[in-house]
């Protein structure tokens, strides 16, 4: 029996007669019908929002708290349900699905009704000439009803992580995750069902980007603001149909992240961390490195630990808590990949580890399944060195000095985040500061204090997420000012 992945509008379930197929990437088995959306039920999700966001948007902080810790604690209530879900939708190890994806689904909610609760607002006294004075402070109102549209990468992460902020400031939201991933999205729905949230104020529909539920959602005249995360050329198209309307929108996009890695690095320590920067969920992280630059006197030494780290993956049934690394989301992404794979070795590349697909001799080789790779030897010109390509794949290149690795570092497009490894404090300093990024760890990756800002510069992003910058995005703030007059010297 196929499972029914509906879409949730007004409060209730919503079946369509267009379906498509939910694909297990692990093994290619389609195992769930999707509801697609069609443009008349994401205009009947943008009305109910509207007529919900009213009474929604009128309660109280403390109330609108009290919500998100409900729906924080249904999740955990069904952590099981939603690993399931994020597994067969993604083929994610379990090992890594159910300690970081799942629980930052809920962490999420509880995050932003604590930073809600404590969240100041401006107030300032101005003096004005005759003892007269200016008393003007801020009031936090919704923007209306939000379009959210998130990736398949890290599903209900991402999804939440949008959801959340968005519901603490009194919006609606019509929500859009990816059609690879409809699974732990529609659970969230049965979640906000369960916990009582007010009907309208959380609506989910399914589908893809042209021409169906991305395309209504952005370019619906009543959609108020745009949340966007995925590809870079998406958030171009995404932005373009934004400024008809003049909407407030914030990206986070691509990246062609660069790890900066000091010979005076913690040896171990620093290949422990690049071996998830690199192959963490596959590559599948906006977040990974993709260029790897070392410094000349540990180059080759250095290269062969990591190298025999890829090796070391455990690949297999995502199911099985030994499982270190799952397929790619796709048949479509992993021939994308492949074909990097191909193009690098056009450009002349040494594949100093993987560049091919694993074989398991079991019902797992019909999955979307890639080596971990990494590949040595090209200009930083190269289309692979200069591409996004979002597999589990690094090109590793030799560097001697700080000054020029830094201008390496930065000759990219992208901006989104760099990792440094070394163990001076001054040089830590310098070179994190010197990064064209959003986010520049120091000896550590991939490492979230959620009140922090979070986004990308260039084709890596527009705004920051996180905290009271998330708070900001999903706020109308209305500065009221108040003339007091000066007091009366004659008045007894």
């Amino acid at each position: 029996m196929l499972k029914q992945y509906r879409n949730f509008i007004n409060g209730r379930f919503v079946e369509s007669e267009k379906r498509f197929a939910g694909i297990n990437p692990a093994t290619g088995v389609r195992f769930a019908d999707v509801h697609e959306a069609t443009k008349d039920m994401v205009n009947d999700a943008v009305e109910a929002g509207h007529r919900a966001v009213r009474d929604w948007g009128a309660t109280s902080v403390a109330d609108r708290a009290d919500m998100l810790y409900r729906i924080a604690d249904e999740i955990d209530r069904r952590a099981a349900d939603f690993l399931d879900a994020e597994v067969s939708d993604t083929g994610k190890p379990v090992s890594l699905a159910s300690k970081l994806d799942i629980p930052r689904g809920a962490a999420n909610f509880r995050v932003f009704a604590d930073i809600l609760k404590t969240a100041p607002l401006d107030s300032y006294r101005t003096d004005l000439p005759g003892g007269a004075q200016a008393i003007n402070y801020a009031v936090r109102k919704p923007l209306g009803v939000v379009g959210i549209i998130s990736p398949w990468n890290l599903p209900l992460l991402l999804f939440t992580w949008k959801i959340a902020p968005a519901l603490a400031c009194g919006n609606a939201v019509v929500a859009k995750p990816s059609e690879e991933t409809p699974g732990t999205a529609t659970l969230l729905a049965e979640v906000m069902q369960a916990v009582g949230l007010p009907s309208g104020v959380f609506n989910l529909v399914h589908g893809f980007g042209p021409n169906s539920a991305g395309e209504f959602i952005t370019k619906h005249p009543r959609v108020n603001a745009i949340t966007f995360t995925g590809e870079s050329k998406t958030g171009t198209a995404i932005m373009h149909a934004a400024a008809e309307g003049v909407k407030p929108v914030s990206f986070e996009l691509g990246g062609k992240n660069a790890a900066i890695i000091f010979a005076d690095c913690d040896f171990d320590k620093t290949v422990d961390g690049m071996a998830r920067a690199v192959f963490l969920n596959s590559g599948q992280v906006c977040l990974c490195s993709e260029r790897i630059f070392i410094e000349r006197p540990i180059y080759e030494r250095f290269v062969k630990a990591l190298a025999e780290r890829a090796k070391q993956l455990k690949l297999g049934d995502p199911t099985d808590p030994a499982t270190e690394m799952g397929p790619l989301i796709s048949a479509a992404h992993r021939d994308k990949v492949l074909t990097y794979y191909a193009i690098a070795r056009q450009e002349g590349a040494q594949f100093v580890v993987g560049g091919g697909t694993p074989r398991f001799d079991n019902h797992l080789d019909s999955g979307c399944w890639v080596e971990p790779t990494l590949i040595a030897g090209l200009p930083d010109d190269a289309r692979c060195v200069r591409e996004e390509i979002f597999g589990p794949i690094g090109h590793v290149t030799p560097f001697d000095s700080e000054a020029e690795v830094i201008q390496r570092a930065n000759a990219t497009p992208y901006g989104l985040a760099a990792t440094i490894w070394t163990s001076d404090v001054n040089k830590a300093h310098r070179v994190a500061q010197s990064m064209n990024v959003g986010i520049a760890w120091v000896n550590t990756w991939f490492l979230r204090d959620l009140r922090t800002p979070f986004g990308g510069s260039g084709l890596s992003g527009v705004g920051r997420e996180g905290g009271m910058h998330s708070l900001n995005f999903y706020s109308e703030l209305t500065n009221v000012c108040i003339h007091v007059d000066a007091p009366d010297a004659f008045h007894d």
